[in-house]
């Protein structure tokens, strides 16, 4: 088993090395799917030079740690490149990173010349789609760079926040949580990409409307080493006296409380329940303009 496993891989690994020769032939480069030997290129696994690839300029990613990256690096020197990255083809022997940028750097980091790539050829928009989606699903980004990748998706290649949800396979709800996230001070969602407070404190904060209040409370959570549930308690004194909040937890059923902020997360608005102590009541969803209006609508019409 082991003597077919190795002769599958010197296979495989020859062939690589006739695609490299391939792409290497000037008299015989490879622009378009239509082109001769494109289908022998695309979708195969090809040996690059590393100094034929340049990194991509839709890459999500904006940090990297350096310790991961190291052991990522000395999994490499072991193991070799398990994972091909992609690339597209921009010109003659000229390549763009569509994913793997950890596997790249990773690999330059320990002296190596060449790694494993897909080919694709595809033009900007399409390379962007691939890049962001690829990354939000299997990398490990932060919570911010998420929402920064949904927010690409929806402003570069004009899609909806219902198309978005189908293209990344998370629901609606999901992806206006993380969009929502960009509404906080720059401080704090920098403080969220480093580590110190999570994507459900973020979520709290954003319920405070001033960005000096929010850093107030951002500064309490960081100096009391605040849980999340501890936070959105603080958020709910500051927001309300107390006196008011007695008042409506005795009023408000509590399945309209709950309600009301799954509501919110979904039309990405306040939703705000009036009620009797019967159970009868009223949803109050506010609106900005009649755009904001339709985008409301369009949200309730999707879920019948």
């Amino acid at each position: 088993m082991r003597e077919m496993n190795m002769a599958k891989a010197t296979k495989k690994q020859a062939l690589g090395r006739g695609l490299s020769a391939l792409l290497k032939d000037p008299d015989n480069d490879i622009k378009s799917v239509e082109d001769k030997n494109a289908d022998k290129v695309v979708g195969n696994i090809v040996e690059l030079e590393l100094g034929t690839i340049e990194v991509n300029p839709f890459q999500p990613r904006t940090s990297f740690n350096e310790e991961t990256l190291r052991e990522l690096a000395s999994s490499i020197k072991e193991l070799g490149v398990i994972q091909p990255i992609t690339v597209r083809k921009l010109g003659f022997n000229d390549y763009q990173l569509v994913s793997g940028e950890r596997r790249f750097r990773a690999s330059k980091l320990i002296g190596l010349t060449t790694i494993p790539a897909y080919i694709r050829i595809a033009n900007d928009q399409e390379s962007l789609e691939m890049a962001l989606v690829e990354n939000i699903q299997r990398q490990d980004l932060d919570p911010i760079e998420i929402a920064l990748s949904y927010q690409r998706l929806i402003e570069e290649i004009q899609v909806t926040q219902e198309e978005l949800s189908d293209r990344v396979g998370k629901n609606r709800s999901t992806v206006a949580n993380y969009l929502r996230l960009l509404k906080l001070d720059p401080i704090v969602q920098t403080g969220m990409r480093d580590g110190f407070i999570s994507m459900g404190h973020g979520r709290a904060l954003i319920n405070i409307e001033d960005t000096n209040d929010q850093l107030n409370i951002y500064e309490k959570i960081l100096a009391n080493s605040l849980s999340v549930r501890e936070t959105e308690a603080m958020v709910r004194q500051f927001r309300s006296p107390k006196e008011k909040q007695t008042t409506s937890q005795k009023t408000i059923p509590h399945f309209a409380n709950k309600g009301s902020r799954e509501l919110s997360d979904l039309l990405d608005v306040k939703v705000v329940i009036k009620a009797s102590k019967s159970g009868k009541g009223q949803l109050v969803v506010p609106f900005k303009d009649e755009a904001d209006f339709q985008r409301i609508l369009n949200l309730i019409k999707s879920e019948k």
